[in-house]
């Protein structure tokens, strides 16, 4: 088989398993290269520590998944995941106050990151198009600046060799090193912005209140970035296994502890509101207490650069890494390869300037979920040196309108929530009916409290 027919994707990662999925029906092989030794089931792999906090694949990502590889989502229900439907079940506080549980108009899929991978990554490697080599480490490129034509690997023996390809795609995430690869070619440093809002996260598992159910709505207490002070939330996700992971998160002066002990104080004192600590009264911890601080915002504007290489292209968290608050990672990794798919079949596998097209496509396709994240962490103490700029103080009063006319009108809320979901643009929000409905306001009084349902009190013993 030709080298200029094989493609070779660097990451074994939720966005590298559909990037290989995306090329193979073009590529006469998929190699996929991974670090880590890839587990047999839903199983904890090294290289994802930030599968131990909440994920979830909003209706944007699930659609995109289906069309990559149908039928996954039942096949993810079969195996103990759910379908939920957003907003009418879960429970939000946002900066403006709770959202009423209104009817459908998006939906996510719930499950725990270890279950949603492996059941995409027997998928995927069910096509005998696509090999995995795991236990792999990628040492660099090979090639020049104009043209890449493979990668150096160091296998589990410790020995070396030249891998030739036609078409390499970086998917290592957040570690990746394109961009020292991209300098040893002699090319320009790509335009790089990052907005960190300081967010430290604390995850815990538990086992759920005897009664609570599997249909158990996700509760969110969002913080409000606004006014200069920490922001603090939590988000409790019902999973498989009659379990509840459960995640806090503070900025800079208002941390969670890795210490267990605290945790449920945490979710009952320091939140905006104390329900998740209180439900968490009735549930049995399972796990320790994961941590992590690496969770700013982080673009490598790559689709500008004034040269770029044939043969190379960069996706995910390596081109764009998000705060894992809004749960967008997965959706935008799902999107991306549906977007290089549709590309690749109509111009044609190693056709000349493809890689330089992809990379177009995936600066347009991560576009919604970074302006929406940057949107709101830009307001947080010290996540930029220059602080927010005109346009994005702008636009957040618009969409602090908007939020707070959803509070109290169904017809705005499942409007945000399909902008949310990205399942549309943010322009479907400057749609004169909606300009005219941020100008009138909510319709309904404020809730004063969580609109959890009787039941719902009742099964988790907080009422």
């Amino acid at each position: 088989m030709s080298d200029r027919s094989t493609a070779v994707v660097l990451g074994g990662s939720l966005a590298g398993l559909l990037a290989a999925r995306a090329l193979a029906p073009f590529a006469g092989r998929v190699l996929l290269i991974e670090r880590d030794a890839l587990p047999e089931g839903p199983e904890p792999r090294r290289g994802v520590p930030q599968a131990r906090h909440v994920h979830q694949l909003w209706s944007g990502g699930a659609l995109a998944l289906e069309q990559l590889l149908p039928g996954v989502t039942g096949r993810l229900l079969a195996a103990g995941g759910t379908r939920m439907p957003v907003p009418t079940d879960m429970v939000a506080l946002s900066p403006y106050g709770w959202f009423r549980r209104w009817s459908e108009s998006a939906f996510m899929l719930r499950s725990s990151r270890d279950l949603l991978e492996s059941v995409i990554r027997r998928e995927v490697l069910a096509d005998g198009r696509v090999t995995a080599v795991d236990r792999t480490e990628v040492l660099g490129l090979t090639g020049t600046r104009a043209a890449v034509t493979g990668v150096r690997l160091r296998g589990a023996d410790g020995a070396e060799r030249t891998l030739r390809a036609g078409l390499v795609v970086d998917a290592t995430g957040r570690g990746s090193r394109a961009p020292r690869w991209l300098a040893a070619f002699g090319l320009p440093s790509a335009r790089r912005r990052e907005v960190s809002s300081g967010v430290v996260y604390a995850s815990r598992l538990f086992r759920a209140p005897e009664g609570a159910g599997d249909d158990f709505p996700v509760v969110n207490v969002q913080p409000d970035p606004r006014g200069g002070r920490p922001g603090r939330g939590g988000v409790l996700m019902p999973v498989e296994d009659g379990r509840w992971l459960v995640t806090v998160f503070g900025s800079r002066g208002g941390e969670p502890t890795p210490d267990a002990d605290d945790f449920v104080r945490y979710a009952r004192e320091e939140l905006r509101h104390p329900v998740i600590g209180e439900l968490l009264a009735g549930a049995e911890p399972l796990s320790e207490v994961a941590f992590t601080r690496s969770t700013a915002n982080r673009r490598w504007y790559y689709e500008r650069m004034p040269a770029w290489p044939e043969n190379f292209v960069v996706v995910g968290d390596a081109v764009c890494a998000l705060n894992p608050v809004y749960g967008h990672g997965m959706t935008v990794a799902a999107q991306t390869a549906l977007a290089v798919r549709d590309l690749v079949r109509r111009r044609g596998f190693g056709t000349a300037g493809l890689a330089r097209r992809i990379q177009r496509t995936v600066g347009r396709t991560v576009r919604t979920a970074w302006d929406l994240a940057v949107g709101s962490d830009v307001f947080y103490p010290q996540a930029t040196e220059t602080g927010p700029t005109l346009r994005e103080r702008a636009t957040q009063a618009y969409v602090g309108r908007l939020m707070y006319t959803a509070t109290g009108n169904g017809r705005i809320a499942r409007r945000v929530t399909s902008v949310t979901s990205l399942e549309r643009g943010v322009a479907s929000l400057l749609a004169p009916s909606v300009l005219l409905a941020a100008a009138v306001g909510p319709l309904k009084p404020q809730l004063a409290g969580p609109p959890l349902t009787r039941r719902e009190r009742r099964a988790a013993g907080s009422a």
